[in-house]
């Protein structure tokens, strides 16, 4: 399959990474990659002449739900090649109904028989009604994205289902992967698959509104709603769908026979498929060489297709597919295609002869026939008639079959005998009106403006007419009279004559669909639509009627139950943005652009009231559930309070600047509460949501949005509000990270959170009113959440909508679901009523997973295994309870279990040995070795273990002997399974960083380095516990990236221990205070974690230890400082045990859940606390002689307490053990009963941080609060056991810091202590003072530019975070800080020495968003704020006498303005198109180069070009001295971006230019201004990312991308290369004396003392 890999193609499939499952050497790996939705049809294109199955691989996820049952897979060892063979045996579904369909879906059987082993599984058909597709439909739980790309080749309808309910689908080939047993019960959902089904659709056309055609019988009409093709009953109005198509209908086609249909969509260009139109299932797929399909015409037999549209250079072209083996499974094939230059607006095949065809067009009517492989037209001679534009032709059903009848926009119809090619007779139609005569009469013949003529359709006896004056007119055939007429609101698109010529129907522009009925002479309306996207909607219960508003400027209301239309309302001039119902009263509300809100009564049909108090558009409306109020909001920031009764609607209350400004309109931007008292909105900001009182408006609650995720480096925002029903109190919004967050809406707290909803943010959102069913919408794609499911809650895809989803909502009796956009799609419900289990309510905790839901049921095999399935679920052929979903994690070991068996005591042993002789595995299974795991035994292990008490000796085994066999749990190896990380800002996430360590990095020798690293200023807030204080001895540690910084708090002196390559994201110290331990993450696949032993009193490191896979969680060392335990992340799981008088391991097991602290006992030697997802584990050490063995016991959190999951714990006095939850309690355990007696709601958000000392307790977490309680009581309540209340514990002091607590360490008294937040501050905390200090500080994101002041006793940095930081460089304190919210600052200058006084220094700072602000550093001050560029600002300098500023930006426009005026006066385009990336200024003698000019600067662009100006900006001149343009860059396959173009001129020769970046080669380059040459190269060994040069000696620093930083001797070439940065070195500039160098990597900067200038 190597050919198969590389072929171009495979990036179309999107949904899987194929290369990732390339490089995986598991099967499990294949589930691991795949988690994105995909939609429920899809397919994918394949290159003309190549096999669909030689480029992709279609996986069919089985049920994760606990009743399917799991079969157990044969692993072995070979590549993914081999378990995946070319081409995919055919998967064979079993026939029977709908409801046995739905059941054979839910047990695949599974098995894998080596490299040659073929993949089998049942295949579950979707019941969706009308969807179908040549590949199977697919609904996936989880994920974050939708690819609707169409495909383009033919794809055989390999399977057809059996008659039953809903139409049949077709299969294509599938491999299977089993899914992991644990997701059973993670994903464990109660939905029906699928849960909604599309019962009705409002609209007409979408691309065109001509395409509506008759069946043979003419009981029912087929049209185009945007990508949806409707049958529609006449008698029944009943509804059916071809669904399938991704993006607008342009073309369909129904042959003579009703068997075939053919539909082109708009994009993709020239998709077409071939539909079965009895049974709706899509027969083939296949693109056209018409690049746009305008028409689409079948024979009468169908056994050809014809296709007309423009190929991809704008010419005509048709084409003719032979299509009469596509019912019996072949394939179409082009018998013929022919271009032309003439236009072509209709194209028709002659009922009689099938190789006859005409066109007709602008000028032209042609003749086609196809006749020996090839298509060949002959014009027909018009005459006068030669300028005339057809519009539309028809073949005469006359008996001789000769007459084709054209018609034209002029009025004119022309009879031409086909087979003589020749005008017969020429029709010129006028309207004439006779006063006496009720219907106005035609003329055939006359003078004056003809009818405009769309379209023409003919019968034997009749001719129809639709012209563009709205006129339907009948005709005889000899047009000597209008025989009946039917007036439209609108231009008429199309007409067409049923076969038995007794209904016309007819189409319009306006949207309209209906016949006339010839013998009545009655009209009927079949559709009313919209003709442009819909903006919201809303629904009202007593009369069951929906209203929705337009972009066509209409008001619309329509009968839920039949969808017909009952009143329009429109509005010309002032667009419609809002509507709402009045709950009681036949009355809306509605608000326009322009700011007004006017109500509207249905039964007077008038407006009754209209307001004004917006000056801006009306972005949202919403009236209260029992009518009372109506509240409106405008993007100008306004609130407007109205009060409603049946008679007027009067103002309120008018609130300004409360709403967020700017707002795009949106059905989700106000929201109520059900009991009418919370009113919700985005504002003032868009990251703040406020909660007001609904009633007074006061505000209860502002919560802002961006502190939610304290990692994050930009501003969240949110998009839309929705109150959950009553009487849950939620908030949900949904954000521009593309999450949902669910907020209680008293206090803020956040209560859960879904990540990666869609792949953009979601617009639109409705919650059920039993709370069970959460919608949301993103662009064309609308999802269907298990919102009771709290972990991983399922979701699935629905796709249908042509444009963006505007709008969800339930209907009233919860029976329906409505989405608006292109159209309005009603969705049936298909779940069920009944509630889910009492676990599941939104709010409560679920109990730990069961050791039969972690381990998965006993796989079921033979024929009779759905039978088996649904036996042991007990589902009695319901629908399955859950939808198939991609695992998360490979395939694990059966029966690894989280938790002890029901019954069970929850305590085990674990040994360090191999696997357990009562292994359970199936036979044959193979084991690769790994740490070993928990192994729940079937035998009545839990009950013997328990008898004797928590610390059963009678369970330990020997580390080095066989596992016992009386235990509850035995110790096995099994492979390593990736987890999905937790949600817990406790537990470490490493900074993604897409460089990778230079290998082979030579040091200088030691006392001979040209640079010595003197200070480091920041600390990682990134680390989970990196922060050490000692205060009896005064040790201060910290980390910084890949450094631990030790600093004397008296002096500022710093030590740095370098080691680490990766971040650090742990540290830990001895009790003797003599050895500390550090940690950092694998530095890629092949290497592991490093664990760093550093003597202390040396500062140097003493052992290097490694185990673990992706990262370390925490450390912790024994009481008697004997063992050192390092605990492993989410990725890793390992508890691992050292010794540290070897330093080798004593022991080490694999945990069944990730963990994320813990601690050893302070008065129970040999006790260790873990604490992670529901349950609290405690190990006993115990030692026998030099060997160490563990017993394990764990105790699940109590449903009385709530809390999900536990993430911080420490001990108190004996024998109180404190924990913290995600939910933001503390729980006290008694660990001699071991058992929880007391909890307290001690935070709205997580705790990640808990010390506590005597009568004290400090909790730390992600609201960014430190509190201080006094827990002094607590041992008291401990004897009242599970009575105990908490009111004796009270809250002492409380201090907001600025990021989430991740560390703090507080002397013994607890009066002061060192905390770190995330923003990347250490705080010293004084709880007697009630203050906290800064001591370390740092930017939070990426360090964009260090600049320095003129006398050198500052510098100023600028980053990401918006903030430009001043500190004294003599102590590396921050002195100022100037803050820009949600804005980037790019770059930076100082003003030079020459710039006034002293004391007026300034800085010029430019920013993301094009604006350049000049601040006072003096005054502390923003003196100017300037935008002079449009895009973000990349480079910016003063000139030498700074009067003048030099700005470039990410266009590669440079500006030159005046900081004193604020002026721009000149801008320079030529380098436009490419981001400027420097810009640099020096003085220059006037006169030289040959040019005038005191000032001398450059500007260098990503394009590798280089241009040198000479300006005297006071004469306002500015010339080019030389232009350098550089080959690009020959990078290298693992290089993803060209280095930045970097130039400076030379400060010990100013003549000379120097310049990395540019040029296909990694080299330093010197090129002379006066020889115009380049005169030196230095090479590198890779591309600089930064550069300087120092101002005195002739040294030069480059920053490399592989994480070195090299100094280089420009004058005898020699080179040292340093490390101590985690990522690439993108920053470095020496200080104006040269005696210092400041680096910079992502957010860390490190100063450098030159030691050799």
């Amino acid at each position: 399959m190597a050919r198969v890999w590389q072929h171009p193609f495979l990036n179309v499939f999107r949904q899987f990474k194929v290369d990732e499952w390339k490089r995986s050497t598991k099967e499990g790996d294949v589930a691991a990659v795949m988690v994105t939705p995909m939609p429920r049809e899809m397919a994918f294109p394949v290159p003309k002449g190549e096999n669909w199955h030689d480029h992709y691989i279609h996986i069919r996820f089985p049920s994760d739900s606990p009743a399917a049952p799991s079969k157990l897979v044969q692993r072995n060892c070979s590549p993914p090649e081999a378990g995946f063979p070319r081409h995919v045996p055919q998967l064979l579904p079993r026939p029977g109904s709908f409801s046995k369909s739905r059941q054979d879906s839910v047990s695949p059987v599974v098995q894998t028989l080596g490299p040659t082993a073929s993949w089998q599984a049942s295949l579950g058909l979707l019941p969706e009604d009308g969807l179908s597709s040549e590949c199977s439909a697919v609904s996936i739980v989880g994920g974050s994205g939708v690819d609707r790309r169409e495909p383009s080749a033919s794809a055989k309808a390999t399977d057809k289902r059996a008659a039953g309910s809903g139409p049949p689908v077709s299969a294509c080939k599938l491999a299977v992967v089993p899914q992991a047993p644990e997701d059973a019960t993670k994903h464990e959902s109660f939905l029906p698959d699928p849960v909604l089904r599309l019962k009705r659709v409002i609209g007409l056309g979408g691309h065109s509104t001509k395409r509506a055609v008759w069946t043979k019988d003419g009981a029912a009409v087929v049209y185009p709603c945007h990508a949806v093709i409707v049958v529609l009953c006449i008698d029944t109005r009943e509804q059916r769908f071809f669904l399938g198509h991704t993006d607008k209908v342009s073309a369909l086609a129904l042959d003579g026979s009703n068997s075939l249909l053919a539909s082109a969509q708009a994009h993709p260009h020239s998709m077409l498929r071939l539909w079965d139109f009895q049974t709706r299932s899509c027969l083939s797929l296949f693109r056209s060489p018409v690049h746009t399909v305008c028409s689409l015409s079948f024979s009468d037999s169908g056994a050809l297709l014809c296709c007309v549209g423009k190929d991809r250079h704008g010419k005509m072209m048709v084409v003719a597919w032979g299509t009469d083996q596509v019912g019996r499974g072949g394939e179409a094939v082009i018998l013929a295609k022919a271009n032309t230059d003439v236009d072509i607006q209709a194209f028709e095949i002659a009922f009689c002869n099938e190789t006859r065809m005409a066109s007709c067009g602008r000028g032209n009517v042609r003749l086609w026939r196809l006749r020996g492989g090839g298509l060949c037209s002959c014009p027909v001679d018009l005459g006068e008639h030669h300028a005339v534009e057809f519009t539309d032709l028809a073949f005469g059903k006359a008996q001789d079959g000769h007459t084709l009848y054209v018609c034209s926009r002029s009025g004119h119809i022309l009879e031409i005998d086909h087979q003589h090619m020749a005008v017969r007779r020429t029709r010129y139609l006028l309207p004439t009106q006779t006063p006496d005569s009720p219907l106005p009469q035609k003329q055939a013949c006359s003078l004056g403006p003809g009818i405009a003529i769309s379209s023409l359709s003919v019968s034997p006896a009749e001719c129809a007419v639709g012209s563009e004056d709205g006129y339907l007119r009948l005709w005889p055939l000899d047009f000597s009279s209008v025989l009946l007429e039917a007036e439209h609101e609108g231009p008429i698109s199309s007409v067409r004559l049923s076969p038995d010529g007794l209904r016309v129907l007819s189409t319009t522009s306006s949207g309209h669909l209906g016949f006339l009925d010839v013998p009545s002479r009655e009209y009927n309306v079949l559709v009313r639509s919209h003709t442009a996207p819909v903006l919201a909607l809303t629904t009202e219960c007593s009369r069951g009627q929906l209203a929705t508003v337009s972009q066509d400027h209409t008001v619309r209301v329509w009968d839920l139950a039949t969808l017909q239309q009952l009143y329009d309302f429109t509005s010309p001039e002032d667009a419609p943005c809002a509507v709402a119902f009045y709950p009681t009263q036949p009355i809306f509300f509605c608000g326009f652009s322009s700011g007004a809100v006017r109500s509207f009564s249905l039964e007077a049909t008038r407006v009754l009231v209209e307001h004004r108090c917006h000056q801006g558009a009306v972005t949202g409306l919403v009236a209260s559930p029992d009518g009372s109020l109506l509240f409106s909001a405008c993007s100008q920031g306004t609130l407007a309070q109205y009060h409603c009764a049946a008679t007027c609607c009067r103002v309120l209350r008018v609130a300004a600047n409360v709403v967020c400004r700017d707002a795009p309109p949106s059905p989700n931007a106000l929201a109520v509460s059900g009991d009418n008292r919370l009113l919700a909105f985005t504002g003032p900001f868009k990251h703040m949501v406020t909660i007001m009182d609904a009633a007074s408006l006061d505000d209860l609650l502002r919560v802002d949005i961006s502190a939610l995720d304290p990692a994050s480096s930009g501003l969240d925002s949110a998009v839309a509000v929705c109150f959950s029903p009553a009487p849950r109190n939620h908030l949900l919004v949904s954000l521009s990270s593309n999450k949902v967050v669910v907020l209680d809406a008293t206090s803020g707290r956040l209560v859960r959170q879904f990540c990666d909803v869609h792949p953009v943010a979601c617009s639109a959102l409705a919650l059920s009113g039993d709370a069970r069913l959460l919608l949301t919408a993103a662009d064309r794609a609308i999802k269907v959440w298990d919102y009771l499911t709290q972990s991983d809650p399922s979701c699935q895809v629905y796709i249908g909508h042509s444009e963006p989803v505007q709008a969800v909502a339930f209907t009233p009796d919860q029976q329906h679901l409505l989405s608006v956009g292109d159209a309005i799609f009603l969705w049936d419900i298909l779940a069920s009523p009944e509630r889910s289990p009492p676990e599941s309510v939104p709010g409560s905790p679920g109990p730990p997973a069961t050791c039969e839901a972690a381990s998965g049921r006993t796989a079921v095999e033979g024929p009779n295994a759905s039978q088996q399935e649904d036996a042991l679920a007990g589902t009695n052929g319901l629908p399955r309870r859950q939808v198939p979903v991609p695992s998360q994690a490979a395939p694990p070991q059966l029966s690894i279990c989280a938790g002890p068996l029901d019954g069970g005591d929850g305590t085990s042993s674990v040994s360090d040995e191999g696997p357990s002789e009562e292994s359970h595995s199936p036979e044959g299974l193979c084991q690769a070795p790994g740490p070993p795991v928990l192994v729940q035994k079937e035998a009545g292990g839990a009950g013997d273990g328990a008898a004797g008490g928590p610390w059963d000796p009678s369970v330990l085994p020997h580390p080095h002997g066989q596992p016992s066999k009386q235990g509850a749990w035995s110790l096995r190896r099994a492979r390593t399974q990736p987890a999905a990380r937790p949600d817990a800002y406790k537990h470490f996430t490493a900074r993604y960083k897409a460089s990778l360590m230079a290998k082979n990095v030579s040091s200088p020798p030691a006392g001979a380095e040209w640079l010595h690293l003197k200070a480091v200023v920041g600390y990682n807030g990134n680390g989970r516990a990196n922060v050490i204080w000692r205060p009896d001895t005064g040790f201060f540690a910290y980390t910084c990236g890949c450094l631990v910084v030790v600093e004397d708090l008296h002096s500022g002196s710093q030590q740095h221990w370098l080691g680490h390559s990766e971040e650090i994201s742990t540290l830990a110290l001895s009790h003797d205070a003599q050895v500390l331990a550090s940690a950092s993450g694998s530095s890629g696949a092949a290497s592991g974690c490093q664990i760093r032993i550093w003597d202390v009193p040396g500062g140097s490191c003493q052992q290097l230890l490694s185990h673990h896979c992706t990262a370390v969680q925490a450390l912790a060392f024994s009481l008697d400082d004997r063992l050192l335990v390092t605990l492993g992340d989410y990725g890793d799981r390992t508890l691992a045990l050292w010794s540290m008088a070897t330093y080798e391991l004593v022991s080490s097991a694999h945990l069944p859940e990730p963990v994320h602290d813990m601690a050893f006992n302070p008065w129970g030697a040999g006790e260790l606390a873990c604490v992670g997802q529901g349950a609290l584990t405690l190990w006993l050490l115990q030692q026998r002689g030099a060997d160490i063995s563990l017993q394990v016991h764990r105790e699940p959190i109590p449903e009385t307490v709530g809390a999900g999951e536990l993430t911080s714990l420490c001990y108190g006095a004996e024998p109180l053990l404190y924990c913290g939850s995600n939910a933001g309690q503390v729980c006290v355990w008694d660990t001699s009963a071991s058992r929880c007696f007391l909890a307290w709601e001690a935070d709205d958000g997580e705790i990640g941080v808990l010390l506590c000392s005597g009568s004290r307790l400090v909790s730390g977490s992600n609201t960014r609060r430190l509190r201080l309680w006094a827990v002094g009581a607590v041992a008291e309540l401990r004897r009242k056991g599970s009575g105990a209340r908490s009111s004796s514990v009270f809250m002492e002091r409380e201090l907001t810091l600025d990021g989430a607590v991740v560390s703090a360490v507080f002397h013994d008294s607890m009066d002061m202590g060192v905390v770190g937040t995330t923003a990347g501050t250490l705080w010293y905390v004084s709880w007697a003072e009630g203050t906290s200090t800064r001591l370390i500080s740092g930017h939070r994101s990426k360090v964009n530019e260090v600049v320095f002041s003129p006398s050198e006793s500052h510098c100023a940095t600028c980053g990401d975070d918006g903030s430009v930081r001043v500190w004294s460089l003599s102590s590396m304190e921050l002195v100022i800080q100037f803050q820009v919210l949600n804005q980037s600052c790019l770059c930076l200058a100082w003003s030079p020495p020459s710039c006034g006084r002293p004391e007026q220094q300034h800085m010029a700072a430019g920013y993301s968003d094009g604006t350049l602000r000049v601040f006072n550093v003096s005054r502390i001050s923003m003196e100017l704020k300037m935008h002079p560029h449009l895009a973000a600002l990349t480079a910016i300098t003063f000139s030498a006498d700074g009067q003048t500023i030099i700005s470039g930006d990410k266009d590669g426009l440079v500006a030159v303005s005046q900081p004193r005026t604020g002026l721009t006066f000149r801008t320079l385009s030529d380098h436009r198109g490419a981001p400027i990336s420097t810009i640099r200024s020096t003085s220059k003698e006037n006169g030289a180069f040959g040019v005038e000019g005191t000032d001398l600067w450059l500007a260098a662009s990503g394009d590798q070009r280089v241009s040198v100006w000479a300006s005297d900006w006071l004469r306002d001149c500015c010339e080019l001295v030389d232009w350098l343009s550089f080959p690009a860059p020959i990078l290298t396959e693992a290089s993803d971006c060209s280095p930045p173009s970097l130039a400076a001129f030379c400060p010990w020769d100013r003549t000379l230019l120097v310049c990395a970046g540019l040029g296909p080669h990694p080299e330093v380059v010197f090129y002379s201004l006066c020889l115009k040459q380049v005169v030196k190269k230095i090479p590198l060994p890779f591309f600089a990312v930064s550069l300087s040069l120092s101002p005195r000696a002739h040294f030069m620093a480059i920053g490399f991308a592989e994480r070195v930083l090299r100094l280089v001797d420009c004058v005898s070439g020699a080179a040292q290369e340093f490390a101590g940065h985690d990522d690439g070195v993108q920053l470095c500039r020496f200080a104006p004396s040269a005696s210092l160098l400041f680096t910079a990597a992502h957010n860390e900067i490190l100063v450098w003392e030159v030691t050799d200038c």
